[in-house]
């Protein structure tokens, strides 16, 4: 396969799921340039507003459409559109199925395509790339395997339902280049503030609203792991998940559901929670 070398920009993030800018938010607040993708068209407005002054300034492009593979110019897709649950907006019909399932009705939406090998070509190769686009994270990342130069960091969020789903996103990540890993539980990040001195962008006081991603690159808490050592944190991850996952008996049955709800409010926290898979290439800076 023939490999394309954009240049790689320290100073520009992707935000794969910009949602209600949450994370796009924290990113330009520490200073960094954004090119933000995002399918729900009312998301998309609402962002557009929000976000207007760095939309003027160039420090934000707003990519209007969903990532699929090998689109054509032109086209459009079905987006299933969850206005009850707005994070959970997918391209994926298994994943639809899932939200159901769970109580959370979607709307059939058609939105434009987007060509994501285009984009990198336009706007070069990110610093870190975060992925949250519900069920297509793993066609983004593959896309890089085109371009021979490649994020220092990129996050994806992990698979929940098998562990040879996350072998396979791991397998992925390592050709790709990543050698070191960090599980990050997602549910524990609201409210949680930035870390400082910052070692990533601007030192800033932030505090990070519900829904965000938190962290990211040498920002991250804990010590980055190796892929057996990794592999290790998601099977003490899976117990939990075996328990509590979305198609477990505590969470289809309406009185098992009662109990759970109930754990949460106890324990005041999401559970088993969510965790995004964060990996730093093997060319990445190391020294801090």
């Amino acid at each position: 396969m023939t490999q394309h070398k954009p240049i790689k920009h320290n100073d520009l993030i992707f935000d794969l799921g910009m949602h209600q800018g949450e994370d796009t938010d924290f990113y330009l607040a520490k200073g960094f340039r954004v090119v933000a993708f995002e399918a729900d068209p009312d998301l998309i407005k609402n962002c557009r507003e929000q976000f207007s002054e760095q939309l003027t300034s160039g420090q934000l492009e707003i990519v209007e459409g969903a990532i699929v593979d090998s689109p054509a110019e032109g086209d459009t897709i079905t987006f299933y559109k969850n206005s009850n649950v707005t994070v959970w907006g997918t391209i994926d019909p298994v994943w639809k199925d899932r939200n159901e399932r769970a109580g959370w009705e979607s709307e059939q939406i058609t939105v434009p395509t987007v060509d994501f090998g285009k984009c990198i070509e336009k706007y070069g190769v990110p610093y870190y790339m975060k992925i949250d686009i519900e069920g297509a994270d793993i066609l983004s990342l593959k896309k890089l395997g085109d371009y021979e130069v490649k994020p220092d960091y990129v996050s994806i969020e992990s698979n929940k339902l098998s562990l040879s789903a996350i072998d396979d996103e791991l397998n992925i990540l390592e050709a790709l280049g990543y050698d070191s890993f960090k599980a990050a539980q997602q549910a524990m990040i609201p409210g949680t503030l930035a870390p400082r001195p910052a070692k990533e962008g601007r030192d800033i006081k932030y505090r990070h609203a519900r829904d965000a991603s938190g962290p990211f690159g040498r920002e991250l808490p804990g010590k980055w792991q190796s892929r057996s050592a990794i592999k290790n944190t998601y099977r003490r991850i899976f117990i939990g998940y075996r328990v509590f996952g979305n198609d477990t008996f505590m969470r289809t049955n309406r009185f098992a559901r009662r109990i759970w709800q109930l754990l949460q409010r106890i324990m005041g926290r999401p559970i088993p929670g969510w965790f995004d898979t964060h990996a730093r290439h093997s060319t990445a800076d190391k020294s801090s």
